[in-house]
């Protein structure tokens, strides 16, 4: 399966823990990474600097659903229920 274009679904919704290019830190979830275009594209894409969870991470019917919004829900979700909680 291919990435929907301009979906940017798993750019925003997750966390990411490791450092992205202009993101030292990561990106916390719902957050939109420093490395969209203003059309959702990723600036990094196919260059080595990508941090590997996105490299690794690959479109699938259930995580891309038809619509962006779909992807977005599931996603949010998705990071919702694997959250750490910090007591």
């Amino acid at each position: 399966m291919e990435c929907r274009l301009g979906c940017a679904a798993c750019c925003i919704a997750p966390s990411i823990s490791s450092a992205i290019p202009g993101m030292p830190e990561g990106k916390p979830a719902g957050v939109r990474c420093i490395q969209l275009t203003s059309d959702n594209k990723c600036k990094l894409f196919e260059k080595e600097d990508r941090p590997a969870v996105c490299m690794n991470l690959k479109p699938s019917n259930e995580m891309c659903g038809k619509t962006a919004k779909e992807a977005y829900s599931y996603l949010e979700d998705l990071e919702k229920s694997t959250a750490v909680v910090n007591k």
